[in-house]
């Protein structure tokens, strides 16, 4: 039950920090944080550390939790190796894919077509999450797929948040199609650009929704 509760305050924790509620080198403080969401303190320190593993915030010793904001210049660099991690592992799965994970990806796919249907951008990223995985672990090498889950956690509020602009899960969606296409033809070239292509975009467009979510939050 706590888990789900920390998981709950970090989304909302994020939507409060990239809507401009709280600043860059605020401290989180875990009293008053324990106080606005009617819980203790333990989910509190879990979801704190979920900002500081994905990098929004830091955790200074003997001092607490501080918001950390990503320059623009560090969001896009983190996007852009992310892009050409996936598309390698994107290449080595169209060499090594199993028919089972086809076929979890095309399940992957079916739910995300639900949640685009719904406009659901949450049931989105959690089925998003599962056909990027996939992909990771079909590349065969387990370093780079290890390399590429510890980014892709980094980079989680980003990629999840980004999917509430106006068609991007449409558009997502369709790259998804795309990738899967790719993969089950065994076509190298154009699997590892349909994934570089698909997660490169999001630096671009996420830009444009901190501008958004900064807006409605004045």
């Amino acid at each position: 039950m706590e888990t789900r509760h920390a998981d709950r305050i970090a989304d909302a924790l994020e939507e409060l920090v990239f809507t401009g509620q709280f600043n860059d080198g605020d401290r989180l403080d875990e009293i008053r944080l324990s106080k606005q969401f009617g819980v203790s303190r333990t989910p509190i320190r879990e979801a704190l550390q979920r900002l500081v593993a994905s990098g929004i915030a830091e955790q200074l010793p003997r001092r607490g939790v501080f918001v950390r904001q990503p320059g623009p210049i560090e969001l896009m660099e983190m996007f852009e190796t992310m892009s050409e991690i996936e598309g390698v592992c994107g290449r080595l799965a169209a060499l090594r894919i199993s028919d089972q994970a086809l076929h979890d990806l095309d399940s992957a796919n079916v739910l995300c077509r639900a949640a685009v249907t719904s406009n659901d951008t949450d049931a989105y990223y959690l089925e998003n999450e599962r056909f990027h995985h996939t992909i990771y672990a079909q590349s065969g090498n387990s370093y780079l797929a290890g390399q590429a889950v510890r980014l892709h956690r980094r980079l989680k509020p980003f990629r999840r948040l980004q999917l509430r602009l106006r068609g991007r899960m449409a558009q997502s969606m369709q790259e998804h199609e795309d990738i899967v296409f790719a993969l089950r033809a065994g076509d190298q070239t154009q699997a590892e650009k349909a994934l570089r292509d698909h997660v490169g975009i999001q630096g671009e467009k996420f830009r444009h929704l901190m501008n958004e979510l900064r807006t409605a939050a004045q």
